[in-house]
């Protein structure tokens, strides 16, 4: 049964629950018995266009219903979808596979751009208009009960808010019929129509948009009569005052994005981003203009920046995410980011760098592959009384949190910042850390950034590289054999290194510091082989073990092996503070 079938068939608040994956006691205590309308915190944020907007931001509870609400209900608009074969391509805000830079690719190379904003749009989504189309709408007709119980969750004094995560998803679902009626009068007219929220578009590579949909006289813009009476039949207003034509004489833009000859961004916003950049890695600190005046700006702030920058450079390249890597690999032998990398590129790789291993706010920790951070996590959250530097444990007033960063690799890490886990990248990332740190300021970073790495065959090229680069490196003067059997070793700045402690003064790797009982542990049947060509009708591998057996079963896994190696995690972060108390 498909998840639209459920909620069709659902006629209780139970059922609904559990549709949603909730307990029913939990459902009726949230809506009914708190109260939804007092469950929220208001506050404003700046519009682009000058003056707030009023957001109402949801309890936690309250969050976490109407996040479900609105998973299950674009899992619905999915399956309607696949039903009648429809690839939905008309409204791009809040849908899957869909965002800003999707509606504006729409409107590349046109010679006339509409933009339309409607008034108040969710304000226009009452209670009654809510209730009323999953009761009536042919694709959903839901039991009146439960459309009375998602329109109390998703409304506040009578409308929608802006604020709740399942509040974009219903304005799609409504405004559905409005997107219909808009497309077709668009083809009738030689016009292309998208809508992301509140922003309509049109646009058309006539020389002029038909009168059916807008005149521009002496400068001032009509709305056409028949794109009006739609917009009106559909429940909602035109903001006349931010209707605007832009002609491909000048420049374009469509949801913030310039369309002219590609989805772009705006030069100004490029330009205050690197500036906001510089000021952060000279100063530390920097300043962002608001309507309120020039305030200090946070680092999480400009790397939503970057990361939109980015992503409309990534989008650009208009190929699959692995043509991408497989080029870049094969162009620079997978070690040399910064020769793929246009401009910006460049800087948000410098940004990246900068928050991960420079400001990192917490003592970083770079593994060789994703199932050792999982092994050490785990072993951390179960050993958090002992280890107070690592972790604070979970009490009854105060939840479990970790005191250390663990690095996660991904394809964009490779290509940003060259850094992928295993010997190789991580000898690459040891051999240029001084030169990258040179763009920022001169002082020793608060947190260490620490490599744990096996004691195995594994970092001989590393070793081979600190050993023999004495100049570079003159903390390191030790032999190899020594290294592999000190407690830490500081390479430089705030960059340290941990061997996994010797087993009878032999090779060890992260899966040594198990017991027996814990690696001999059968899933399915099979056993556990850490080898790359183990058998897997017989054996399991690595990434099972760390979901399946130590992160399932933490709670009966013996982690005292891996004392030794925190005891090492912990005199680094002794060491650096000392280190950095002196400087």
């Amino acid at each position: 049964m498909t998840r639209l079938e459920s909620l069709r068939k659902a006629q209780t608040k139970k059922e609904f629950a559990l549709i949603l994956g909730l307990n029913a006691s939990f459902l009726t205590r949230t809506l009914y018995i708190r109260q939804v309308d007092s469950q929220y915190h208001q506050f404003l944020i700046p519009k682009r266009s000058g003056g707030f907007r009023t957001i109402n931001a949801p309890t936690a509870e309250l969050k976490d219903i109407q996040s479900r609400l609105s998973v299950l209900l674009l899992d619905c608009v999915d399956e309607i979808n696949k039903s009648k074969k429809i690839v939905p391509k008309l409204s791009h805000g809040f849908t899957r596979e869909r965002s800003i830079i999707t509606n504006a690719e729409k409107h590349i190379n046109r010679r006339n751009i509409l933009n339309i904003d409607l008034s108040d749009f969710f304000d226009s989504f009452n209670f009654g208009r809510v209730r009323g189309f999953f009761i009536k709408n042919s694709n959903f007709l839901l039991h009146e009960h439960i459309a009375t119980v998602i329109a109390k969750v998703s409304c506040l004094n009578n409308s929608l808010p802006q604020g709740s995560p399942c509040s974009p998803v219903i304005t799609n679902l409504i405004a559905h019929p409005l997107d219909i009626r808009l497309a077709s009068l668009a083809k009738r007219n030689s016009c292309t129509y998208s809508r992301y929220a509140d922003d309509i578009t049109f646009s058309t590579r006539n020389k002029e948009f038909s009168i059916e949909i807008v005149n521009v006289e002496d400068c001032t813009v009509l709305i056409g009569n028949t794109l009006r009476k739609e917009i009106d039949r559909a429940g909602f207003k035109i903001n006349d005052k931010k209707t605007r034509v832009q002609f491909s004489d000048s420049r374009q833009d469509v949801t913030g994005l310039v369309v002219n000859n590609k989805v772009s961004i705006k030069s100004e916003y490029w330009r205050i981003t690197r500036s906001m950049c510089h000021k952060l890695f000279i100063t530390g600190a920097y300043i962002k203009s608001t309507s309120s005046g020039e305030v200090g700006g946070t680092i999480g702030e400009l790397h939503g920046r970057l990361n939109f920058i980015d992503s409309v450079d990534k989008y650009n390249r208009n190929c699959p995410k692995a043509s991408i890597d497989d080029k870049y690999i094969k162009k620079n032998n997978g070690l040399n980011y910064r020769a793929l990398l246009n401009v910006r590129e460049k800087m948000f790789s410098k940004f990246l760098y900068y928050r991960s291993f420079y400001a990192n706010n917490k003592p970083t920790i770079l593994c060789e592959g994703k199932t050792d951070n999982i092994y050490l996590k785990s072993a951390i959250s179960m050993l958090a009384k002992q280890y107070p530097l690592l972790a604070n444990e979970k009490t009854e007033t105060t939840p479990y949190d970790l005191l250390v960063n663990f690095f996660r690799y991904s394809k964009r890490t490779r290509y940003l910042l060259d850094l992928y886990g295993g010997g190789s990248y991580l000898k690459k990332f040891v051999e240029r850390y001084q030169e990258n740190l040179k763009f920022y300021q001169k002082e020793i970073p608060i947190n260490p950034v620490i490599l744990i790495l096996d004691n195995d065959s594994g970092p001989d090229a590393l070793l081979n590289h600190l050993i023999t680069e004495k100049s570079k490196y003159p903390n390191c003067t030790k032999s190899k054999e020594d290294v592999r059997n000190s407690e830490f070793i500081h390479i430089t700045s705030n960059l340290y290194l941990i061997l996994t402690p010797r087993i009878d003064n032999d090779e060890s790797r992260m899966e040594s510091l198990f017991d027996k009982s814990t690696l001999s542990v059968l899933v399915d049947g099979r056993s556990f082989d850490p080898s790359k060509d183990a058998d897997t009708t017989t054996t399991y591998g690595k990434n099972t073990f760390a979901t399946k057996v130590v992160m399932e079963k933490k709670a009966t896994v013996s982690f005292e092996g891996f004392k030794p190696l925190l005891d090492r995690v912990v005199s680094v972060i002794q060491y650096h503070m000392n280190l950095s108390t002196q400087v």
